[in-house]
């Protein structure tokens, strides 16, 4: 019954025309290396002030599902990802283009992303009810616990260097605590600017790390225009392509929701993990990273899953997963609505709106994918110069309408610097922006479960749920450590000989060929 009112929400004319601005903006900034959907969704969130919520929300999903798809067209094309869930495609895309098949590339990349996506939606149709109807009984402790799991998964899962995600954590919840404390109304960390006492504006922080210090990183690497292009044919694979990739695109659809639901899973992750499965399934591995149409097909339709279970957390929780939901949180904040448990009874309109909007979405996303394709190949042939600016100004134009205040326009300005120095370094903003958002949740938990055991830290332990969910922390924040203890134990005495003509393989350098494998 919710899902037929969802369907009666995104079918009205004005919210069909946002589910097409939201794809179509979706699979441009996809195929644009350097935008983004934060940036983009950051861009735009000045003109959901005066939509209505479910239109507001309908529209930005769009933009977040839609850039899975267009960054598959750089991968396959130019062996560029435009979007960092699309770098698995590359491995074996660019390989089928170089023979001469980009088309059937791409063709099985839309056809996979529309099935990744439709059996995302089933699973979130099937589960987002019982799950909010299941978080109604949880409390604040089980609350602070799941978003300390949270910002853990991020930094486990989601980056490469575990330590550094870490730091970025700790100053994303430094920076949460900006502004006045939310029980005794004491200003926090203002450093006498009034401008503070309702804290750093998360869409300011996030559209400088990830929009203008983007802008300023490509700006640095990306000055010319590509070159010749290979050619792009016959665009729906053949009976013989969809044999050898239906299995991957099933397999793919089921693996991206099981890796989106998880915070810090994203497209990354479900493509790389779909990837080593069908290797591994395969009866020729060798053929992966020579063109083999499954390496495309299987990560191709996990990463579109991915990105549409991850909605999951954020409606039925109000956690968001990645840096993208906390994006989305922020504009359901705007709008007056919370996030959680309560969301299905308080906002029915937005719950199942967004959700049945997805299955329209998709529908789109596969008939705009093949026609328009030479399009977008010719988009590709923007020179960066010039669109950066471009990018940068409505960007600070988009912060300022925000909150009509200049002190986030130069907020923006220096964390876009902030943003470029810590891509000079190898430091994610990720993580600093997920504990932004997650920051206040987790205080406000934290001190309501401090509140009703009168300052007893043991109301942690001794509530089931909660204890659980400290312990999987606690096992992967340690499990690096364990991980050194156990490399440095197998490593040789020096002492000791050693058979020169057998040197010993470094442990990391074989677990990333493994992760890659």
């Amino acid at each position: 019954m919710g899902l037929l009112d969802g369907l009666a929400v995104a079918l009205q004319p004005a919210n069909l025309l946002f589910v097409f601005i939201g794809v179509f903006a979706g699979m441009v900034i996809g195929v644009l290396p350097g935008l983004g959907p934060v940036a983009t969704m950051s861009l735009l969130l000045p003109l959901t002030f005066s939509m209505g919520p479910e239109s507001a929300i309908i529209m930005l999903a769009g933009i977040y599902y839609g850039s899975m798809y267009g960054g598959t067209i750089t991968s396959v094309l130019l062996r560029l990802p435009g979007e960092s869930a699309s770098i698995v495609t590359t491995f074996d895309g660019y390989q089928m283009a170089r023979q001469g098949r980009a088309g059937p590339a791409l063709g099985i990349a839309a056809v996979g992303s529309f099935l990744g996506g439709t059996v995302a939606v089933i699973g979130l149709t099937l589960v987002s009810g019982l799950l909010a109807r299941a978080a109604l009984a949880i409390g604040p402790p089980e609350y602070a616990a799941l978003t300390v799991l949270g910002m853990a998964m991020v930094a486990f899962l989601g980056t490469k260097s575990f330590a550094k995600s870490l730091v970025m954590v700790g100053i994303g919840l430094l920076i949460a605590t900006v502004g006045q404390d939310p029980i005794t109304g004491q200003a926090r960390l203002t450093f006498g600017f009034g401008e503070l006492l309702n804290g750093m504006d998360m869409v300011a922080v996030a559209m400088g790390l990830f929009g203008i210090g983007e802008m300023l990183y490509n700006l640095e690497h990306q000055t010319t225009t590509p070159g010749s292009l290979p050619p792009v044919s016959r665009v729906w694979p053949s009976r013989r392509d969809w044999r050898q990739a239906r299995g991957s695109v099933l397999r793919g659809g089921v693996i991206g929701f099981l890796i989106g639901i998880v915070p810090g899973g994203g497209g990354v992750i479900s493509s790389l993990v779909s990837y080593a499965v069908e290797k591994r399934r395969a009866k020729q591995p060798e053929r992966f990273g020579k063109g083999a149409i499954e390496g495309v097909a299987g990560p191709e339709t996990a990463n579109n899953a991915s990105s549409t279970a991850a909605f999951i957390p954020l409606l039925t929780l109000g956690l968001p997963s990645n840096v993208v939901m906390a994006v989305i949180f922020g504009a359901l904040l705007i709008q007056d609505i919370t996030p959680g448990p309560q969301l299905i009874n308080e906002h029915p309109e937005v719950f199942w709106g967004v959700i049945a909007s997805m299955y329209v979405g998709n529908l789109m996303l596969l008939v705009l994918n093949v026609p328009l394709v030479g399009m977008f190949i010719r988009l590709l042939r923007l020179r960066f110069t010039l669109l950066a600016p471009l990018t940068v100004t409505v960007i600070l134009l988009g912060v300022y309408t925000i909150n009509s205040s200049t002190f986030d326009v130069w907020v923006a300005l220096g964390c876009g610097i902030i943003g470029y120095l810590m891509r000079k370094t190898g430091f994610d903003p990720a993580p600093l922006v997920l504990a932004l958002a997650l920051g206040a949740i987790l205080e406000r938990s934290f001190r309501q479960s401090l509140l009703i055991s009168n300052g007893d830290l043991g109301i942690f332990a001794t509530r089931p749920v909660s204890a659980v969910i400290l312990v999987l922390t606690l096992a992967l924040l340690l499990s690096p450590l364990i991980g050194n203890i156990r490399r440095s134990r197998k490593r040789p005495d020096p002492a000791e000989p050693t058979d020169a003509s057998e040197p010993a393989p470094d442990h990391q350098e074989k677990t990333v060929r493994s992760m890659n494998d």
